[in-house]
Parts: C-alpha cells; structure tokens; sequence
C-alpha cells in the first residue's frame, strides 16, 4: 500500500482494527472485510464516598468495510461499526458510504469530522489521554455528516486535508445545531509534522450559542521515540456537562518503543479562560501507560493517571486517580 492510501484509510474512518480486518469476500471488482475488537477493561479509583472500587469498562466492536470498483480509478466504499458495553445500547459508531478515487474520498452518514486528526496527534494512550482535545459535535463522530478526505504527495512528503459539514436538524430541537470543520497534516519524511484545524457548531449544550474551535498540532518522530504537542483555543464549549464561554488548553504526549512494549506519557490542561482563581482549572492530568504486543492481534496494557484537580472545579466531583488494567484482542 503507498503512502497516499495509508493517509487515506488513516485519516477517512478511524476503522478499528484496520490492520487485522479479514477480508471474507472477494471477486473482481468487489471486496468485503470485517474487523473489530475484544478489549476487558478494569477500573480501580475512589467513588464518590471515598472508597476504592473496581468498574468494569469492557468493550466490544465490530466494523463492516464493503469497497467496489467503479471505473479503473473511481470505486465505491461503505463503513459500519458498532461497540457494545454491558448493560447499555449498542452504540453505532459510523454508518456511512461514499466514493473514493485519486481525488480522495467522500463519505455521508455517521462519520468522522476533521478534528480528530489533530488530536490523535497527542492522542495515543490505550486509556487516559486527549481530556484537553475534547471537541465540538461537528468536528468529532457525528451523523447527517458530509465529510471529504484527501492525501497529496509533495515532493516526497504528504498533505493530508479533511473537510466537513454537518446539516441542521433544527426540526428536533428548538435551535440550529449546523456546523462544519476542516484541517490539514502537512508531514515531512524526515519525521516532523504540523497539523491545524478549525470547528464551529450551533446550539451547543440544548443553547443557541455558537461554539467554535481552533486546533494546533505538532509531532517529530526519532527512531523509537515519539513526541507531539497540542494547544486549543474555544468558545462555548461543553466541559464536564457545562457550557464553557472561553476556554484554551494543550496536551503534551512522548512514546517510547522497546522491543514490543511501547511506554507513553501525557500531561493535559485545559481551563477556563474567563475564570479567576483556582476553581478555572477544567482538566489538569498527568498520565503514563505501558502497552505490550504479543503479536498484531493482541495486546495488554496498564494505565494510570494523575488527577490534579479539585474537588470544586468543573465537573470534577470526585477528582481521584485512576488505575487501568486492559487486554485487548483485535480480529
């Protein structure tokens, strides 16, 4: 696969499992893969009285991918993916189809928006990381999505833009709720990247206010060592279930690759830009994780993080650390 279709099935869908995905039909002109993940969760941190608990926050997906060819240059492709946690709904993921060719790829349905590009930038724990990269509605996971992804080739290095709108369903709600975003990955072969994004949504939090976004991201990548940083800049976003008028906020991620383990950390901070005083603190965290592959299919993993809040900021009742056991298999 060249570079152009790696940044391509990296940026369009998220797919999870993408790597493992069997392929279970197949003719001339047509293809059908399915994917997915086992992954057991264990949570150990303090309740709300105090007392340690252990919660479990195990996981299953499961991802459909249909690609046909159209002409020798344009093909046809739908995505499907579900998780299911026990005890509550299935959650469809994405629900989409689209066309793809040199040009890139266009999808519609349940689908990515063009921020979370920037934020896997810093986002790379198997658990904790990315409290400072929430985003709105229009430039995460989200239906009635028109999204556009495209990967060029310049002169050796790679741009990776995306694009999207999310249509107003106003005729549910009592407010617009339209929004849209886009961004680019410009990265240079010698391992250095940069990467900016910018969202705007309507009625954010059941209110007629308009909440917008801008994203920055930077990462250089040595051998077995990674590192990346990340700065947002917000208006009327929500934090921890409340409206946040001004906000701003950065992550900073380092990896480190040893044989099959790979070791991580994270520090996030995210505050309340109007706010004075200690309680404008939204997130402040320090996490670290080890994550060992057996093979391309399984994984186990131990995460832990650091709260650094208080008990009166924002959404934040409990402000304990939490501790993160995990094993994951990928099909």
């Amino acid at each position: 696969m060249n570079k152009k279709l790696i940044a391509l099935a990296v940026a369009a869908a998220s797919i999870s499992s993408v790597a493992t995905a069997a392929e279970v039909y197949s003719d001339e002109t047509s293809s059908l893969a399915v994917g997915g993940r086992f992954e057991a969760r264990a949570v150990m941190a303090d309740n709300d009285l105090g007392d340690s608990k252990v919660s479990d926050a195990s996981r299953v997906r499961l991802n459909i991918a249909g690609k046909t060819d159209i002409t020798d240059t344009v093909y046809a492709l739908g995505f499907y993916e579900a998780e299911y946690t026990d005890g509550n709904d299935v959650n469809h993921r994405h629900i989409n189809a689209g066309i793809g060719g040199d040009f890139g790829q266009v999808r519609y349905g349940k689908t990515d928006g063009s921020l979370g590009m920037i934020t896997d930038m810093t986002d790379i724990m198997s658990y904790h990381g990315n409290e400072a990269g929430n985003k709105i509605a229009a430039a995460d996971r989200v239906g009635n999505n028109l999204a556009y992804v495209g990967s060029f080739d310049i002169m050796g290095d790679n741009l990776t833009v995306k694009a999207n709108y999310v249509f107003d369903d106003s005729e549910t709600k009592s407010f617009d709720n339209n929004g849209y975003s886009i961004g680019g990955i410009y990265a240079l072969d010698m391992g250095l990247a940069f990467g900016a994004g910018y969202g705007e949504q309507e009625g954010q939090d059941g209110q007629d206010k308009t909440g917008k976004q801008a994203f920055g991201g930077l990462s250089y990548t040595f051998g077995d060592i990674y590192v990346a940083g990340l700065y947002q800049d917000s208006r009327n976003t929500v934090v921890g279930g409340e409206l946040i008028a001004e906000s701003t906020g950065y992550e900073f991620a380092a990896a480190y690759t040893y044989g099959k383990t790979v070791f991580v950390a994270t520090y996030n901070y995210l505050e309340d830009s109007k706010a004075s005083g200690s309680d404008s603190d939204l997130k402040d965290s320090v996490a670290i994780d080890a994550t060992h592959y057996f093979n391309k299919n399984f994984r186990t993993y131990a995460s832990y993080k650091f709260n650094m809040l208080d008990k009166k900021d924002v959404g934040n009742a409990a402000a304990s650390d939490e501790f993160v056991l995990g094993a994951r298999y990928d099909f």
